[in-house]
């Protein structure tokens, strides 16, 4: 298996294929953050490592594509917007399997929060494979506002090779929320 040193980063399309009218523009920030030379934010985008596919591609390529991403990824950063569907889009395959086959920590970050104490109160957020597998026990995930200092501290930090997560509800303390600049 090849090194795990990649954050897959996860979010819903919303069928839409203008990208400004899905989650797609939260992933987009990441990037710029990223690509910014004055911004203390990098990271090893998991969707670099593999060979581009298209929204038109067919199923079992999108899929095949998703799991050598995960393959070689260290955590998954999921993004659950408001307009997060339960069902029906490739983020709930890609929670199964980042969960299931790859085990891999979870980074849920919620956009419009600057602070989450209480993860279960954003449940209406969470796709039904999320919401099954946190009431199965079987998620390790820490919540999070979707905020720079609070991804970059989080996908650093938790890993399929340090810092294990101890359940699917985690969170940061008030403390931490501010010393990240959540706050």
């Amino acid at each position: 298996m090849a090194y795990r040193n990649g954050t897959y980063i996860a979010f819903d399309g919303l069928g839409q294929t203008d990208p400004s009218k899905s989650d797609f523009r939260y992933y987009s920030t990441i990037q710029a953050w990223s690509s910014k030379k004055h911004i203390e934010f990098k990271f090893v985008n998991s969707h670099e490592k593999t060979y581009a596919v298209r929204d038109s591609s067919q199923r079992s390529t999108l899929e095949s594509r998703i799991r050598e991403r995960l393959a070689k990824s260290k955590n998954c950063l999921v993004i659950l917007s408001d307009k997060t569907r339960s069902s029906g889009s490739m983020l709930s395959y890609e929670i199964e399997q980042a969960v299931d086959r790859y085990e891999l920590p979870l980074i849920i970050t919620y956009p419009g929060f600057n602070i989450v104490s209480k993860p279960i109160l954003l449940k209406n957020r969470w796709p039904e494979a999320l919401t099954e597998r946190v009431h199965q026990e079987t998620a390790y995930a820490i919540h999070i506002p979707f905020k720079k200092g609070a991804i970059l501290d989080s996908i650093s930090q938790f890993t399929v090779h340090a810092n294990a997560l101890t359940g699917p509800l985690n969170f940061y303390s008030a403390k931490a929320h501010s010393e990240l600049g959540c706050t």
